[in-house]
């Protein structure tokens, strides 16, 4: 039985979105610098930090503060009164109505990747440690914008990052489909999403949910196929295409010159762009196999095996470890005809072999010491690290370095233009005692 929607709530003010909200005057803040979760950094007259959503760096704004302690405070940018040189008006009407999909809209793309860019060394200097660390931007396919890739076009390069073939939706009470307010449960309902692939935006029109509850769309670029997954319990309902609309519904993408059997429960990368950056990186940072020193190679939160397919040879012996049932059954079909052996277990539970390389792909919350010390448990003497949070990146190289490796070099994907997620690959050398 299809639940009857609620009433819709009344918009929510900045008392009910910040409960703890002070009523004071708005305060004109300089911004520093952008930090990794979007906002821009700057200091209140008493010397607390103020972190202001909306704020670009060297900005003056007049900002309204919505929530604040002892230490800090939480603002946003009412009044743009010094807007930097790469201010850009969002092009996204849904931006502008409050998504908090894309955060970083109203910088130009070129701007969005020395945020970017900066966020990381800071991260890397700040939480590694590292004094001074290389890292670069990689020319990618997925960051690309207008006017010759500066994003300084009336679109902000919003046709050319249109690429994403994997997106999240949540429902609001009347079943429309949307993303939620940054910092809010409130849905802002979608019906065209700017940075989606033509085949989402179908799904994405059509779509109805239960109020509150989130589906994951997925289509194939090569192949055209389309998916929607969620949990069980949760009703989908819609004008949908002929499709699964659970597991095992599957899609099919190509990457690198290899096709990926992608089932709707596992996880992919958001768009096939992103996952050809993440291959060019690792196989740049890895250097030519012919050079690798002898041994199994390991692929750690393998997934459905994007490295194992891609960037190690089919003759290498390789171990994929993967906790997810569902990636475990694609990756065997992916990895068909290679020397790789899946093992499905958390990677922190795996009982550690002799290896000369190790690629980590973890989540966002990185390897931490536990995922470190499995590693350094192999005796490999480089990895590779895939991180998606910068935060992530730093603790972990701290603990790199205090296993008994040395950073080398990171390079920075434009994987999720106009957002403030960072995707990064990084490569360690164990040092010689």
């Amino acid at each position: 039985m299809t639940r009857r929607p609620r009433p819709p709530r009344p918009p929510r003010t900045d008392d009910q979105v910040y409960p703890d909200v002070v009523v004071t005057p708005d305060v004109v803040v300089i911004i520093d610098k952008v930090v990794a979760e979007g906002d821009g950094l700057g200091r209140l007259a008493d010397g607390r930090v103020v972190f202001v959503e909306g704020g670009l760096p060297g900005e003056t704004v007049r900002a309204r503060i919505v929530r604040q302690s002892r230490d800090y405070a939480r603002a946003i940018a009412v009044e743009i009164i010094h807007a930097h040189d790469q201010r850009v008006e969002p092009p996204c009407p849904y931006v502008r109505a409050g998504c908090g999909g894309c955060d970083l809209q109203h910088a130009s793309l070129e701007l969005q990747r020395q945020i970017k860019l900066d966020i990381v060394i800071e991260s890397l200097v700040r939480l590694g440690k590292i004094s001074d660390p290389t890292v670069q931007s990689l020319s990618s396919a997925s960051d690309v914008g207008s006017d010759n890739g500066s994003g300084n076009g009336s679109d902000n390069g919003l046709v050319d990052a249109a690429k994403r073939t994997t997106l999240r939706v949540v429902g609001n009470d009347d079943g429309q489909v949307g993303f939620r307010r940054r910092r809010s449960h409130d849905v802002v309902p979608v019906e065209r999403c700017l940075v989606a692939h033509d085949g989402v935006n179908d799904l994405l029109a059509q779509l109805r949910l239960e109020p509150a509850h989130e589906a994951v769309l997925r289509v194939g670029h090569a192949s055209g196929e389309q998916a929607v997954w969620s949990d069980p319990s949760t009703e989908i309902f819609g004008s949908l295409p002929d499709m699964a609309t659970s597991p095992p519904g599957v899609i099919h993408e190509t990457v690198a010159g290899v096709t990926f059997t992608v089932s709707a429960a596992s996880f992919f990368q958001s768009s096939p762009a992103a996952a050809e950056d993440l291959v060019q990186a690792v196989r740049l940072v890895l250097g030519d196999p012919a050079e690798w020193s002898q041994g199994v190679v390991i692929d750690a939160y393998g997934g459905v095996g994007l490295f194992s397919a891609t960037v190690i040879p089919p003759d290498r012996e390789a171990i994929l470890i993967e906790v997810s049932e569902s990636s475990c059954r694609d990756a065997a079909i992916n990895v068909s005809g290679r020397a790789v052996r899946i093992v499905q277990t958390p990677f922190e539970s795996w009982v550690p072999e002799q290896a000369a390389i190790v690629i980590a792909d973890p989540p966002r919350d990185g390897l931490r010491a536990a995922g470190v010390d499995m590693v350094a448990a192999t005796g490999a003497s480089i990895v590779v690290l895939v991180s998606c949070d910068p935060a992530s990146l730093g603790r972990d190289a701290r603990l790199f370095v205090d296993a008994g490796y040395r950073f080398v070099e990171a390079r920075v994907l434009g994987a999720f233009p106009h957002t403030h997620h960072v995707e990064t690959v990084s490569r360690f050398e164990k040092v010689n005692e």
